[in-house]
């Protein structure tokens, strides 16, 4: 649930773009695989480990909150499927439910939940104005309250009008969008829509560490001042998506000439 203030922030740059080229060490070492998503069939993705989120996200937070153009639609292969080895997460323009653009929202929730470890997950992003591809997570019991006091981490999130540059960004009620100090970081990124890549998340109970190809680009301390800062002591659920627009990805509008864009996942794998 990004927010407008959140959007402006970004697009101003109150985010450091690094250059992701030294190697930096995987702080703690995981060895013990507890849930895994290899894409090895065809056809809908696995409903023991998937679920949708549904619609506009209305009459909650329509537009999810953000303004978003997209519909997200459930088992329906033309906006998620498995094939050659790969999730499919497709972005297509055309009419549904009174919006001009669908598209897929993948959740976890119930189904893959976790406090601590490392997450990974290999993948493909769309390129394009107006896209905004997400690799995040969001509490599953959001037991201290609505965003942003329960948290949010995103492990990995991209605008097309930055096609260079994926960015990891943690908010909580301390540090958020909406006041404008959400914790985050960027890197330049060229071929992001071109070539795999493994963003991952180290999370303890004391620090977080995000990574893309294994060289760390954002850290989060536990200041240990209380939830205001750190909700992160319970569990979080996995999201994979596309959006549309939105307050920061249609910043600059939308080529409709660029659909359908998809987004690749090769694999998900959560250590512990």
């Amino acid at each position: 649930m990004k927010t407008i203030t959140y959007a402006i922030a970004m697009l101003t740059l109150g985010v450091s773009l690094l250059s992701c080229h030294s190697a930096s060490k995987i702080k703690t070492q995981y060895k013990r695989l507890v849930w895994s998503e290899e894409f090895n069939y065809k056809g809908l993705p696995d409903s023991s480990k998937w679920s949708y989120d549904k619609g506009t996200g209305c009459p909650d937070v329509c537009g999810w909150g953000n303004n978003e153009l997209q519909y997200y639609t459930w088992n329906r292969t033309e906006n998620a499927r498995v094939e050659d080895g790969h999730l499919v997460i497709e972005a297509r323009k055309e009419d549904m439910q009174g919006s001009k653009y669908t598209s897929a929202r993948l959740v976890t929730k119930n189904k893959g939940d976790w406090k601590y470890g490392r997450i990974e997950v290999k993948a493909m992003i769309p390129a394009g104005r107006g896209m905004w591809p997400a690799i995040w997570m969001l509490p599953t019991k959001w037991e201290y309250g609505g965003w942003p006091r329960s948290g949010e981490i995103d492990i990995m999130e991209n605008v097309g009008y930055w096609p260079d540059s994926v960015l990891a960004t943690v908010h909580t009620e301390a540090y958020n969008g909406m006041i404008n100090t959400q914790k985050t970081r960027g890197v330049h990124q060229p071929g992001s829509s071109t070539k795999f890549h493994v963003y991952a998340l180290e999370w303890t109970e004391n620090e977080m560490f995000f990574y893309v190809d294994g060289k760390e680009v954002n850290r989060f301390a536990n200041d240990k001042t209380g939830v205001a800062a750190w909700p992160f002591d319970k569990e979080f659920h996995l999201l994979l998506n596309i959006a549309v627009g939105g307050n920061w990805g249609g910043k600059f509008g939308v080529d409709d000439s660029v659909f359908p864009q998809k987004m690749l996942v090769d694999w998900v794998r959560v250590y512990q």
